[in-house]
């Protein structure tokens, strides 16, 4: 006895306002070819025999166009010379590209290439513009044809549209999505196409748009998708792809220039705010509102002092000098607030100390700073030529801050094996700055890597390198004094004959 096949019921919604139960099984239906049944709720998909026995009991379905007809007829409505028939057939192309039926139909006859002439052509209104482009993203995402078939016009108008000040905000939010997707390519040569094109973007655009653009990189996790898709994937990273990743390393840290250029202001009650908060952060003090004003400026000034600001009756002063100005209280106060065990570690441990032998962290805070933005050359506009980026730029949220966090930690460390007093304060300074850029040289990939890497150059790993490496320098340098003492010696012999 055949078994029994499980009936579902359905809802199928018929064109117009009733809703009526059927079991599932056929019905007449004139040309019913030209028909078939989608979801009502949600992601409106198509049934098809490949999906038919996923639907549930109770589901509601709506009886609709195929979706071979309806591809023809949407690829008849976005060709007609009614700007109004167009414009509404976009937007319905928008929304059922979303189904891979439809989109299979509508591909095969060549739908998507109409729709790359649009966009080359660029006639239509900001409304169409906006659905072509929806459209096309869509049909695109089923993976359905190639990315890699797109002509140089297609991507320098979809630039032009990213770029454009009279640019529809919905247009540019598109366009970049299709640029990004670029990026999603597994061909290294449209990876770099379109890294070509966000950099172009990125350094012609005002301060305005670059922050949008930022802003929109930063959702997409552009980042993260370069450091695991990109530096990770491809093997080796190709020379002009090198530049581009520079690029965006340059001109992403380059933000932070204008906080590097900007002296601490004594008037401004929320930079003097943080100072204090640094301050009570790394102490505990009695309720200083009980506290006389005289008492309370004696106790600040005498803390401030223990945190190793020079200038403790008034540190704002410490932080007039640019660069590094105020990214060197950013950088403190993101070391206090992300990481205060090791924040208050380091105070605490350096108060106790005999006062020589303080490592002052203000002091240290504000030059060590400086040498992270000297080395990360914040503030120099990319080079044309330049190829040289840190793996670990894209490995890590807040790179600078971050490696602040980890370098502070390592200058305590050093100061302590040098056994430094205040008097070694440029000589510990100019180590750290050597183990902070042979680490960095080795290109570390993530920040954990170059924590570990970082403390194992110790100072003593330092001082044998600089030992092997003049060594080196001189036997590079002994032929030639020797040839040119041979030189000489001939020269001399050559003169006394000539006298004799």
């Amino acid at each position: 006895m055949p078994q029994q096949k499980d009936i579902v019921k359905i809802a199928i919604q018929m064109p117009g306002p009733i809703l009526n139960l059927y079991n599932w099984t056929r019905w007449n239906l004139p040309g019913p070819d030209n028909y078939a049944l989608q979801y009502a709720d949600g992601v409106q998909t198509y049934i098809t025999e490949s999906n038919r026995l996923d639907i549930k009991n109770g589901c509601i379905l709506r009886l609709t166009k195929a979706p071979g007809r309806c591809a023809e007829d949407l690829f008849k409505g976005i060709q007609s010379s009614d700007s109004g028939v167009r414009c509404d057939s976009l937007k319905e192309l928008a929304s059922v590209s979303t189904d891979v039926t439809f989109a299979q139909e509508f591909i095969s006859r060549d739908g998507h290439l109409l729709l790359v002439k649009i966009v080359e052509e660029s006639h239509e209104s900001s409304v169409i513009m906006t659905h072509t482009l929806t459209a096309f993203m869509e049909l695109m995402d089923h993976g359905i044809v190639s990315w890699e078939n797109l002509s140089t016009i297609f991507i320098k108008r979809i630039a032009s549209f990213v770029n454009g000040k009279s640019s529809d905000a919905s247009i540019q939010q598109v366009s970049l999505d299709i640029l990004e997707t670029h990026l999603q390519v597994a061909n290294q040569l449209i990876q770099t196409k379109a890294m070509a094109l966000l950099m172009a973007l990125l350094q012609t655009a005002g301060n305005a748009d670059r922050e949008e653009m930022f802003e929109f990189l930063n959702k997409k996790n552009l980042r993260q998708y370069i450091h695991k898709n990109i530096i990770h994937s491809s093997g080796s990273v190709q020379d002009e792809m090198a530049h581009y990743l520079y690029v965006l390393q340059s001109v992403t840290l380059n933000h932070l220039e204008p906080r590097m250029r900007t002296p601490l202001d004594s008037y401004n009650q929320e930079q003097r705010d943080i100072l204090h908060r640094l301050r009570q952060a790394a102490f505990e003090t009695e309720p200083e509102n009980s506290l006389s004003h005289e008492r309370r400026r004696s106790l600040c000034a005498k803390e401030f002092k223990k945190l190793g600001f020079s200038n403790n009756s008034n540190p704002g002063q410490d932080l007039v000098r640019t660069p590094p100005g105020l990214l060197a209280l950013d950088t403190m106060f993101y070391f206090a607030t992300r990481y205060p065990d090791a924040y208050n570690r380091f105070v605490l441990e350096n108060s106790s100390r005999e006062d020589k032998h303080e490592c002052p962290f203000a002091r240290s805070s504000i030059q060590l700073t400086l040498i992270l933005c000297e080395i990360l050359k914040i503030g120099e506009p990319p080079s044309e030529t330049g190829s040289s980026y840190h793996p670990i730029f894209f490995s890590q949220d807040r790179l600078l801050e971050e490696l602040f966090c980890v370098c502070i930690q390592l200058l305590n460390k050093t100061w302590k094996e040098m056994r430094a007093t205040q008097e070694d304060f440029d000589k510990v300074m100019q180590v750290v700055r050597e183990q902070i850029t042979r680490t960095l040289s080795s290109k570390p990939t993530s920040l954990e890597f170059f924590k570990n890497k970082v403390n194992a150059l110790n100072y003593s790993e330092i001082l044998k390198l600089r030992q092997t490496e003049r060594l080196h320098q001189e036997e590079t340098l002994a032929p030639p004094v020797l040839e040119l003492k041979e030189r000489n010696h001939v020269q001399k012999d050559k003169q006394q004959k000539t006298t004799r």
